[in-house]
């Protein structure tokens, strides 16, 4: 409707948004990549209104959300909030992987999945963007195709050194991305697992970036699971040998306590076990699980990092083991 009523904008807007994608195209993304989307995310990610020359290009720090804001505000293409994982997926993780974005260039040990993550244009890229329609634009974009290699090894070589080591009790070691529940997911595979199951065997570490970090599939399958849908894997399983007990625990930092909904879900994700499902929930410290406590399942147990030695059953039938409903087969 916009448009109809301001046709010069909508032309502006047309002839930005077609600049983007042939921008996107020369620095090779293809498919999706360079689509109408990407085109519109990457005008968001250097502020560009429809009237604006790209000299006038900056790089502020925006998260998905602000995206989209700057989408439909300047640029009349609404998106609806389901479609941030669009956005992400088809856009801007490409953007990065490229090198020609930067993922919490303020923080590197921000967890990409938390909500205050942002994206910012890199600076060779910024200015390689400013030049666009000059005559100094072939010989810039020569020269940038030529460093960005570089420029996102640079990038992945600082993110290498904040992660996290995480050693397993087979004497493997996984290291996880900086941030989240990551910390706390060390202390449970270090710590929980030398106290409570030292014979046990990690099939599964998640994390916040690359979600199976860790993943057993065999061993599981011997165990008769079979799991479709990975993605709602707990963040640590293990597998007690001596009691044949599979624990599965989730690391709670804002979210994803074993309520009864996650129990029932759980329980029907490893409905093929031939182990006995204990469930446990881990927090940090006491103050951290206060505000979880009326979400807690029964039938469950509960960690906390600093009292590493105590368990907290939540019902008092038995201590730390599987119940009927989840024995072994």
């Amino acid at each position: 409707m916009e448009n109809r009523r301001n046709p010069r904008l909508a032309r502006e807007r047309a002839k930005k948004l077609k600049e983007a994608r042939e921008i996107l195209a020369m620095l090779g993304f293809v498919g999706r990549q360079s689509n109408d989307g990407a085109g519109r995310t990457l005008l968001a990610l250097l502020d560009l209104k429809p009237f604006q020359g790209w000299s006038d290009a900056s790089a502020p720090m925006r998260g998905i959300t602000p995206i989209i804001k700057f989408i439909a505000k300047e640029h009349g293409k609404p998106y609806k909030p389901n479609t941030r994982e669009t956005i992400r997926d088809e856009a801007v993780k490409y953007f990065v992987e490229a090198g020609m974005v930067f993922l919490n260039p303020d923080d590197s040990s921000r967890p990409i999945t938390s909500a205050k993550t942002v994206y910012q244009v890199e600076p060779g890229a910024l200015d390689l963007f400013r030049s666009y329609g000059a005559a100094t634009w072939k010989r810039k974009l020569v020269l940038y195709l030529a460093s960005r290699e570089h420029i996102r090894r640079e990038r992945e070589r600082v993110r290498a050194i904040s992660k996290i080591p995480v050693s397993l009790p087979s004497g493997e070691r996984v290291h996880l991305s900086p941030g989240g529940q990551n910390p706390l997911i060390k202390l449970v595979v270090e710590e929980f697992c030398g106290r409570f199951s030292p014979a046990g065997t990690v099939l599964y570490v998640g994390d916040a970036e690359g979600k199976f970090m860790h993943y057993e599939v065999d061993y599981l399958k011997r165990l008769g699971i079979v799991i479709s849908a990975p993605s709602k894997m707990p963040d640590v399983l293990v597998h007690d040998v001596r009691r044949n007990w599979l624990l599965l625990i989730e690391a709670v930092v804002s979210a994803g306590a074993v309520d009864s909904k996650r129990r029932v879900e759980l329980k029907k994700l490893f409905s093929g076990s031939k182990a006995g499902l204990v469930f446990v929930t881990a927090f940090a410290s006491r103050e951290a699980m206060r505000s979880f406590l009326p979400q807690i399942s029964w039938e469950t147990e509960v960690w906390v990092a600093d009292d590493p030695e105590h368990l907290i059953h939540f019902n008092g039938e038995r201590f730390l083991g599987p119940h009927p409903d989840v024995g072994t087969k």
